[in-house]
Order: structure tokens, then sequence, then C-alpha cells
């Protein structure tokens, strides 16, 4: 038996450390220092903290290896160091450790994976193995897999580290002041989902403070054999000057020490904010203290927690009236308008009545085009819908909204009437205006259209009921002009693996560079929308070539537009291109959308062949 679950198997309460983090910074390492990488450049700091944490009581303490996997690593240049980190990590731990315990500690990637990103379990799993094969080779006692908020990815931690080894796991979700994940897990699934997977122990940190994680521990022990852990931060931190301040006191954290314990926790520590003094505090306090034995009827998720099976999906031809045609193989027609910067919307209204005049079949709406502030398109999208009759396609991007925001926006689209979405990354804001505005990206176009798809099906992320399915039509983007064309067709993959039932591509100029794509998406089994973009100007060809991913412009082209500038025609000439582009390419795909350049409707319309039935 290992030494930890000798001391769990004698009845005993055992403590972790606190915050390696929160001390290093207390240190003055500024926090976009790599703090894994301290373990080579400044050991003698690494060792002093671990020395502190042991003289004030702790009997485990975590390595200095969190962030010390390939991806982390990478943003610093240091991924061919993700060995030599976590074996040091493990030698600077156990020379400090005497008597206690080494826990090689495992945090998330810093990425999504797959549902939610484009990250494979596969790499994942590579990526977690490589480090835990590391920390295993320095000669940890035990693994913590610690402060993940998806299921789905400490389920690969966990699965790289068994099939390594048979050490203790110790493994710790992290969640929100509503006692989720930050997907909506509740604590019991996600405790009785590491307990079928094989975690030794299974625990809650970091993200909140200690009243929270009790009120998660109670849901805890009512599901699970299994021993369990808390390690919550020291409250929840306080921005002072620019700075996270956290304000729970030792005496706080010892007292809740002791509720955990006699809540039935056997392992306690802490986590963000958790320094040398609290750490003693909480040892002397749970000193004396014996479990509390909680006895669990069952194994099996009550009713109100079981997963939910998801609700069949409603068939794509009753989507929506776009839906039908593209499935029936009726060729649609589509348009671009783009939202207004203000809220006037007279003349974008008038616009979409002479298309929709003009037998257009659905609008095409686009969300912060180039990283631009304009009119909600979620807004725009339901006003031309209720006032005029048009069906939309409403472009939703990750950029501007966390996870939260995208399932409450996209319930509330369904409900108001839209079903046609083009699921987008987004533009990223240094692109736009606002240069330094934030983004938020907690999922690219991958996961979002699995969250899409997910809703379609009931559930949302953190697999709890909606009632009744949605229905929405799920388009994505494809770009074939992209610069890493199999990059680009691994994640046009991984968008119709998810759920994506149409595709509307970047603006095409180069019919061959499309018939050599269509080609290698052939078995793909998704209809194809092109996008058109009538030129204007040699200046707009220009800023199309060398400033629109994807939009490559042959040199052909660009010699036709400057002839036709010089004789004051090159609009004119833009038309004529986009129509030949749009008749050698129109057996290769199931539909178009033209671009209306700077709201110029007649555009459009003239690559179509049809005429506007008023002006605006």
């Amino acid at each position: 038996m290992s030494p930890l679950m000798s001391l769990l198997d004698d009845d005993q309460v055992v403590v972790f450390d606190g915050a390696m983090g929160t001390m290093l910074y207390s240190k003055g390492v500024p926090l976009n220092h790599c703090y894994d990488e301290l373990c080579l450049s400044n050991p003698a700091l690494v060792r002093d903290i671990h020395r502190q944490y042991i003289r004030a009581g702790a009997q485990v303490v975590e390595t200095n290896s969190f962030g010390a996997n390939r991806y982390k690593l990478a943003k610093h240049e240091l991924n061919d160091k993700v060995a030599a980190i976590n074996r040091r990590a493990v030698e600077l731990a156990r020379a400090e450790a005497a008597a206690a315990l080494v826990a090689g500690a495992i945090g998330p990637l810093g990425l999504k994976i797959e549902p939610w990103g484009p990250t494979s379990i596969e790499e994942a799993r590579d990526a977690f193995g490589e480090q835990a094969a590391a920390l295993y080779e320095g000669g940890v006692d035990l693994f913590v897999l610690e402060t993940f908020s998806d299921l789905n990815e400490i389920h690969q931690a966990l699965q790289a580290v068994r099939g390594m080894c048979t050490l203790p796991v110790v493994a710790q979700m992290t969640v929100q002041e509503d006692c989720t994940s930050l997907y909506g897990t509740t604590p019991e699934v996600f405790c009785q989902r590491l307990d079928a997977w094989g975690a030794d122990i299974i625990g809650i940190n970091c993200s909140v403070g200690p009243h929270t994680m009790l009120a998660t521990l109670e849901r805890m022990v009512r599901v699970t054999h299994r021993t369990l852990s808390v390690q919550p931060n020291a409250g929840v931190p306080r921005n002072v000057e620019g700075r996270n301040i956290y304000l729970a006191s030792p005496e706080y954290m010892a007292e809740y020490a002791r509720r955990f314990i006699l809540t039935g926790a056997r392992v306690v520590g802490g986590c963000c904010g958790t320094t040398p003094v609290h750490i003693r505090a909480i040892a002397n306090a749970v000193k004396a203290l014996r479990p509390r034995r909680v006895v669990t009827s069952t194994t099996v998720l009550p009713r109100e927690h079981a997963e939910i099976p998801a609700a069949a999906e409603v068939p794509r031809p009753r989507k929506s009236p776009l839906a039908s045609r593209l499935s029936s193989g009726e060729f649609v027609y589509c348009v671009e308008l783009v939202p207004p910067r203000g809220h006037l919307l007279a003349k974008l209204v008038d616009r979409a009545r002479m298309l929709k005049d003009a037998g257009i079949d659905a609008v095409n709406i686009p969300d912060g085009p180039r990283a631009s502030a304009r009119m909600a398109p979620l807004a725009l999208a339901v006003l031309l819908k209720n006032s005029v009759g048009m069906e939309t396609i409403l472009h939703y991007a990750c950029r501007d909204r966390n996870l939260v925001g995208m399932q409450s926006d996209l319930i509330g689209a369904f409900a108001l009437g839209l079903r046609n979405l083009l699921v987008v990354t987004g533009d990223p804001p240094k692109l736009g205006d606002y240069p330094d505005a934030t983004a938020v990206f907690d999922v690219d176009s991958i996961g979002l259209t699995n969250m899409v798809r997910r809703l379609n099906r009931g559930l949302d992320l953190g697999g709890n009921s909606i009632g009744d399915p949605t229905a929405f039509h799920i388009g994505v983007g494809v770009n074939p002009g992209a610069v890493d064309v199999e990059f680009e067709l691994r994640r046009f993959a991984y968008k119709v693996e998810a759920g994506a039932e149409f595709a509307i591509t970047q603006p095409i100029y180069d019919p061959d560079l499309l018939e050599t794509f269509v080609r290698r998406i052939g078995g793909f089994g998704i209809d194809l929308v092109a996008g058109i973009w009538p030129l204007v100007s040699l200046r707009n060809a220009e800023f199309m070539n060398n400033e629109v991913p994807g939009a490559k412009v042959p040199a052909t082209v660009m010699e036709r537009m400057a002839r036709a500038e010089t004789r004051g025609v090159a609009a004119d000439e833009g038309v004529a291109i986009a129509r030949e582009v749009l008749a050698r390419i129109r057996p290769m795909i199931k539909g178009v959308q033209v671009a209306a350049p700077f709201g110029r409707i007649d555009l459009a319309l003239a690559v179509l062949g049809r005429s506007p039935q008023h002006e605006g």
C-alpha cells in the first residue's frame, strides 16, 4: 500500500500544502513569468517555499509543475523543457520533504479540447502522459490533478496517469458559486464520474472560498464512498490597486477545515491566497479530528442528478425553409447585409425588402465583422424577420461572449424565431476599431458547433435539460484559400463531426482553387455555399487580396480591375468577374452568398442577374 493510502487507512486527516503561485508572487516574481520554469532558473526559491509549508505542518507538498505541459510551456518557448522542468520539480520537493510526501501536480492544458476545441482527446492524453511520465520518473509518491473545469479533460489526465502507473491519484474539479463547474456539471455528476473512472481521492479546489466549498462537499459525500479532498482559495479575491488580495484569515480557513472534516473530507489544504500561515492554522485545527463517516445508500446517481439522455433532433428539412431547400437539392441565393453602426434602420429594412422582392432566399447578417462595433446581429435578424418576413442566417461569434452568455443568447434567439446560424470564431479585436478590447474565446467555432448541437438535443453544456430541444440549422465557415490548407481541412472535418450541416466559404475569386478544395471535402457530405464579393475598385481588389484571410485574388483579376479603373468602369468589371466566377463554380456548390459591398444592393443583385424592384 502507498504511504498516502496507509495514512488514510489509519483514518487520519491528511494536510496538503497551500499556494505555490501566491508565494512566488509575494517574492516578487511577476505574473507573466513562467512559474514552472523557476524550477530550473531559481531552484532555491522553490525549495524555500516547500520548506515553509512543511514546517507549517503540511504532510503532502505539491511539485511546482501545475502548468508544466507542452502547451502552456510553448507560450514561453519552453515546450522542449517538459521533462526537465517536471523532473527538477520533483527533485526540489523531495529535497525538502523529509517525512512529507511529494505529489506531482498536473493542471489543465490551457486550451479547449474536443468537443469544445480543436485539440483531440488523444492529443490531450499524450500531453498529460508526457508530463506524468516525467513526474513519475522523478519519483513522486502520488499525483494531483487539480483545478479542472472540464470533466472530459480531467478524464484524459486520469487515463494518462492510470495507463502508466498505479500510484494514488487525487482528481480535483473547480466550481463556481453555484457549486457547479464552469460547464454547468453538478457535484453529483462529476463526483460519480471520477469515482467510476478510478480516482483514489475526489476533490474540489480553487476558484471559490471555503463557504461554497463546504456546500459542494455536502453534496459530494452523498454519492460516493471515495476519499474526499477540499482545497479552497483563501476567500474570494479583491482587486486592490491591480493586485488580487485574498482576505480570508488563517483562523477562518482553519475553522472551515474543521467543518470539512466533520462533513466527511479526509484531505484538506489550500489553493490561491493560501500561505504557510494558513496551513499552520489548518494543521493545528484538524490535528485531533477524525473524519465523519458518511453512509451512502447507493453509488447510483439520484434521479434528479442522473445523466439525462439526449432528445432526438428535429430532422433537417423541418428546421427552416432554407434547410428544406438545401436538403431537397434546390440552389439557394443569399445576400449579406452588414448591421449598421448606429440604431437607424430605415435604409437597411428597405434593402431587405428589395432583396425579398427580388427572390433572394435569405440575408446573411455578420457578427461584428473585422471586430467592429455595430448593432447586435441577433437584434437585427429578429427585426428583419418580423418587419420584412425575410429569412436570415445569423452569424454568431465566440469572440465577445463566455459560455454562459452564449447559451443564453442562443436559447433566446430560438425563442424569438431565428433558425439558421453561421457559427464562427470571430475576428480578433486587434483587427478592428478597438485593438485594446479584450476577447473571450471560451470556445472556438468547433466548440460552439458542439454547443449548438447539444441544444438541438435538449441539453446544455453541463448535461442539464433545457426542456424541448432547439432546432437550429447549423452552418460554419470554411476557407478554401487558407495558407495552411491541411490545417483548414482538419478543422473543417471537426466542424462536420460536431454537427455542421452547411458551410459558407470566404470570397471566391479563383475557381480552380475552389475546385481543388471541393475534391478534398467530397466525402464530408455537407452542403457548400460559396461566398462571392463583387469588387468595386482596384483598391478594393488590393485590400481583399492582401488583408482578408483566404480571399486570394488572381493576378489576371487584378490586371482586369486595373484596366477597368483607368476607364472608370471598375464596379461594372467587378460584377462581370463575379458573374463569371459564379457561372464556373455553380456545378460545385449548393448555393451562393453574395456580399453587397458598401451597402450596394444593386451590385449584389446584378451578380445574380436580378434587378432591384425599387430603390431605397
